[in-house]
């Protein structure tokens, strides 16, 4: 793992970005597929993730590469200004709104810096998105808002409910994207998050995603935690970086 900090000129804050590199990394020319996570250090060290919880990267990682796929993945920090930086629209409670801000960070400083240090795969259909809660709800948000970046989005129980909902509506009313998305949420999450990711999989569905660019997946006794969010994420990346 590499790790360094990282100024955001489109937020005024700065925050630190850790690298996972494929064991395979130091044997070639090789380049890999990138995927962006949000909430970085939840990743894979328990003396900085909330409340100790990680999503086991490590292992969901080796699982992926005995399958034959091997990403890079970036871990994006979090700041105290997570739940504004993570939301497209302001919520009447909660505030927020500087998700196109922090979108624009990802795109024009995480980027660029990512591609020119590390052997990427550039193209957007090598570049994933994914987050989950806040996190999953920008990673939908980046998808259909800058889609010249990231060609698949990894919209972990998402926080649909945010802003009134609003995710809806943007994501009714946005252009069809060529690409893939993974969409899943747990059972035991309560009754509106399940209400809501299954009317974002009906609305995705109506947009002309298929099985072959939308996997919609509920996840049998699942709560809303790093733990349980863990098991679904290489799952994820499977079906999103699998070739054809």
């Amino acid at each position: 793992k590499h790790a360094f900090e990282l100024w955001s000129p489109q937020l005024r804050n700065r925050r630190i970005v850790d690298v996972y590199l494929p064991e395979s990394y130091g044997e070639g020319r090789r380049r890999y597929p990138a995927v962006y996570m949000q909430d970085g250090q939840n990743l894979s060290d328990p003396s900085i993730a909330f409340a100790g919880n990680t999503w086991s990267l490590e292992d969901g990682l080796a699982w992926l590469a005995e399958r034959g796929i091997e990403p890079i993945v970036v871990g994006i920090h979090n700041t105290d200004k997570r739940l504004a930086e993570y939301s497209p629209f302001p919520d009447a409670k909660h505030g927020g709104g500087d998700g196109d801000r922090y979108a624009r960070f990802l795109i024009d400083t995480v980027k660029p810096r990512i591609d020119a240090a590390f052997r990427t795969r550039k193209d957007r259909d090598s570049t994933v998105i994914a987050g989950s809660s806040m996190g999953g709800l920008i990673s939908l948000y980046a998808f259909f808002r800058r889609p010249s970046a990231f060609g698949r989005a990894a919209v972990i129980s998402p926080s649909v409910w945010f802003g009134g909902k609003e995710i809806l509506h943007f994501v009714a009313r946005a252009r069809t994207t060529r690409g893939k998305l993974y969409v899943d949420v747990g059972t035991a999450e309560g009754a509106d998050t399940l209400h809501n990711a299954r009317a974002l999989n009906r609305l995705l569905r109506r947009k002309g995603y298929r099985k072959d660019t939308l996997a919609y997946h509920e996840a049998e006794g699942a709560r809303h935690q790093e733990s349980d969010w863990a098991w679904r994420l290489p799952q994820a990346l499977e079906f999103l970086l699998r070739e054809r």
